[in-house]
């Protein structure tokens, strides 16, 4: 725990004075009980209980001093809370690779159920879109809270040849930033099998942002789900710098093989890898993390994890408020006992 006005901690020097003033204030009311006939007589009355009964209010209202003195240096500690995540992205591999049977029932269905169960674990105020991506990537539904428009979204995924991780990572950004005129075809790559994409078919100059810190943006995080290596399109590392230079997180799913394998499909085959190496660098770069979903289960845990991650945070938060609460209850507490017990305030 830190203190922003660590200066007034000197003022719980006082609470010794207290301690003291306190105990004096005990003596001098046994000299004065001597004038009684028998002091013993006064002490039976009293009672053992009725002697420890008569420290605690003082006790507790000494803890509420301290509690407000503690208030007053305005201290502060790192506490979970609710995110201020409002906006997150889904970018989910639709190419061929993903009719992969390794997953069951395939990859394919594996991540939509997946991905359904945690846009329905999110709180409802938490925009989500999707963006689906093969050889090309397009934005198959705009950011919105309405569910049942992401699911119908989801539900229509078409399976596709390629892979454009680079170009999923910028047409998410482009979804989050859309004043920004990020231009996916002037990029190396960008132009390769990139058809129908269109944000707003207005073309923008391109904005210049100066770089902020990666995973400083706490507004909008990007979830990328793919199954295969990069086989077309922008270089996903610079995707992700760009992700970074914004602040973005970009968590990215790994699913299916990671040493690969064959399949075939209506008379043709190909060769699929998980480039994990590729996105465990986008994740690092941008302070995010990397996951690995070997079967359905896995990918269900995995977006369990993100939702939980994507929904709390834990940050550095003053909590000031919580011990003047404490110091309000621990003087009440002191003030009833006292009346309950002597009829007087301490």
């Amino acid at each position: 725990m830190n203190f922003l006005w660590a200066q007034n901690l000197w003022f719980l020097l006082a609470l010794p004075l207290l301690v003291f003033a306190y105990l004096w204030l005990l003596r001098r009311k046994r000299k004065m009980a001597v004038r009684y006939a028998s002091l013993s007589i006064v002490k039976e009355a009293m009672g053992t209980g009725q002697q420890l009964r008569r420290h605690i209010p003082p006790v507790l209202f000494l803890l509420a001093m301290a509690a407000m003195l503690l208030a007053a240096a305005r201290p502060v500690a790192v506490v979970t809370l609710p995110s201020n995540q409002q906006t997150i992205i889904l970018a989910m591999d639709v190419s061929g690779s993903m009719r992969a049977t390794d997953v069951q029932p395939n990859r394919l269905v594996a991540a939509q159920n997946a991905a359904k169960a945690f846009i329905t674990e999110l709180p409802r105020h938490v925009k989500v879109g999707i963006v689906a991506f093969a050889g090309s990537a397009q934005v198959a539904q705009l950011p919105t809270v309405n569910r049942e428009d992401l699911v119908t979204a989801i539900d229509r995924f078409q399976l596709q040849r390629a892979t454009a991780t680079g170009n999923a990572i910028v047409i998410s950004l482009a979804t989050l930033f859309p004043d920004d005129g990020i231009d996916l075809q002037s990029m190396p790559g960008g132009r390769d099998r990139q058809r129908g994409f269109a944000i707003d078919t207005e073309r923008k100059e391109q904005k210049k942002r100066e770089p902020v810190a990666a995973g400083s943006y706490n507004s909008a995080a990007i979830i990328m789900l793919t199954d295969g290596q990069r086989t077309t399109g922008v270089d996903p590392i610079e995707a992700a710098k760009m992700a970074a230079d914004r602040g973005v997180r970009v968590y990215t799913v790994g699913i299916g093989t990671v040493d690969g394998e064959t399949i075939g499909f209506e008379g043709w085959s190909m060769r699929v890898r998980l480039d994990e190496e590729t996105l465990k660098q986008i994740a690092n770069k941008t302070s995010a993390e990397y996951y690995y979903a070997g079967t359905a289960q896995d990918l269900k845990k995995v977006y369990e994890a993100l939702s939980s991650k994507l929904t709390v945070e834990k940050k550095e938060t003053e909590v000031s408020a919580l011990f003047a609460m404490l110091a309000a209850a621990l003087t009440l507490l002191s003030a009833g006992l006292s009346l309950l017990w002597f009829n007087r305030i301490l």
